[in-house]
């Protein structure tokens, strides 16, 4: 026992003799049972909620009906309203039109995972149908509002921070090697582009990905490599890159398939965490008439999951669970993983320990956690969601022990 523990001790248990002594053991054996029991320390805080569900019926319902905040978990609610909406073998698309000048428009329809290598795709698709030189290129990302906020998104250069576009590559983000004042590419499919130079300069040595901060910055970064790329294929460009709507008698010359399908979009979603990748989904689950916001896309998730779920009450304001004003109780959260059920598989499993496939949620003072343990040979759907400071590796201690219990009645 350390010092500090010793200083904490009754007085009582100072005393001499062997009554000094069972008392500290007595004290000892509480400590190591509490820390055996990290589902009795999680019904013990005073700030979270802890509902497991066991054949269909629930067996641990700790504040189940609070409203929390969910943290990254609310990724589940976007991917279970992504599944509903295309399936998981939906493709998603990006259309490149020519307008009669010439210039080639890249028409952005939310794609959330155009990587370089669907870049590569696209102009190799291009460049079979003939097209051997452009006059310019136009970017069109009216889909979603300009200058719309994501609500909790910051201002950092971290890059799960972002800015959301409804054309995109990379995440809009860059991947960068800084060296001697020197910055180069860190990817062999992605070419260093002027903007990605000027992000990446003022950042430390080393390999680095940033992301573009601003609307602005991510369309120029998407229109330089575009042109790269084009170029490098023997296509030429002449002109420069505008921002805007494209004309409405462009020349539809292709609509390319993204080759990911949304299973793999959703799986790798949950397992990174992609703040990118949900809130992208959440402004395509939101679109109307051709455009879509914040505002919208939040007031058609609430309506689906009223409608869906038969709740009274739920706020949602991110697809990823950035905003501290998202609020899902326990008992809700439950009912998202009933009806994710058949795409388990898509859910992380959690490290070292098989029998737990769970999504996290983190933010300052939120340490969340949602998905399955296995039970018995099934799987028992369970909701932990803690609005206080805890231990980091709480939550899957937590889960394991949800695992391992050889029965939940005693809680």
């Amino acid at each position: 026992m350390s010092a500090s523990k010793l200083s904490a001790l009754p007085t009582a248990c100072l005393s001499q003799g062997l009554a000094a002594t069972l008392c500290a053991l007595a004290l000892l054996g509480s400590v190591a049972t509490a820390s055996a029991d990290p589902i009795g320390q999680a019904l013990a805080l005073g700030d979270a909620s802890l509902v497991v569900e066991e054949g269909g019926r629930t067996v641990i319902a700790d504040n189940p009906d609070r409203g929390m905040v969910p943290a990254s978990t609310m990724k589940l609610m976007t991917a279970l309203a992504a599944i509903e909406r295309w399936g998981l073998q939906h493709h998603f698309t990006t259309e490149f039109r020519q307008g009669r000048d010439g210039r080639l428009w890249v028409v952005g329809r939310g794609d959330p995972y155009l990587v370089s290598e669907e870049l590569d795709g696209a102009v190799r698709a291009l460049k079979r149908q003939g097209v051997s030189r452009v006059n310019g290129i136009g970017l069109d990302d009216s889909l979603f509002l300009g200058g719309d906020r994501i609500p909790g998104r910051s201002s950092t250069d971290n890059p799960y921070d972002a800015p959301v576009t409804a054309l995109a590559v990379n995440f809009n983000t860059v991947n960068v090697v800084v060296s001697g004042g020197q910055v180069r590419s860190a990817e062999a499919q992605t070419p260093l582009t002027p903007t990605a130079r000027r992000m990446g300069g003022p950042m430390g040595s080393g390999k680095q990905r940033v992301n573009l901060r601003t609307r602005d910055n991510a369309l120029r970064h998407f229109g330089e490599l575009l042109a790269l790329k084009l170029q490098a294929a023997g296509i030429g460009v002449n002109g420069d890159v505008q921002i805007g709507g494209a004309p409405s008698g462009a020349k539809l010359l292709l609509a390319h398939r993204n080759s990911r399908p949304l299973s793999t979009v959703v799986k790798n979603m949950l397992e990174y965490s992609t703040n990118f990748v949900a809130n992208d989904l959440f402004l395509l689950l939101g679109e109307r008439g051709g455009q879509s916001s914040m505002v919208q896309s939040q007031r058609v998730m609430e309506d689906w999951a009223r409608r869906k779920f038969g709740w009274r009450s739920v706020t949602i304001e991110d697809g990823a669970g950035l905003s501290r004003g998202n609020r899902v109780s326990g008992r809700q959260m439950i009912d998202v993983l009933d009806a994710m059920a058949p795409y388990r598989n898509l859910v992380p499993a959690q490290d070292g320990n098989p029998n737990v496939r769970a999504k996290t949620g983190t933010l300052r003072g939120v340490s969340c956690y949602a998905g399955w343990v296995r039970r018995n040979g099934d799987w028992a759907p369970f909701s932990l969601l803690i609005n206080q400071p805890v231990a980091h590796g709480f939550r899957t201690q937590v889960a394991s022990a949800l695992a391992a219990a050889p029965t939940l009645a005693r809680y």
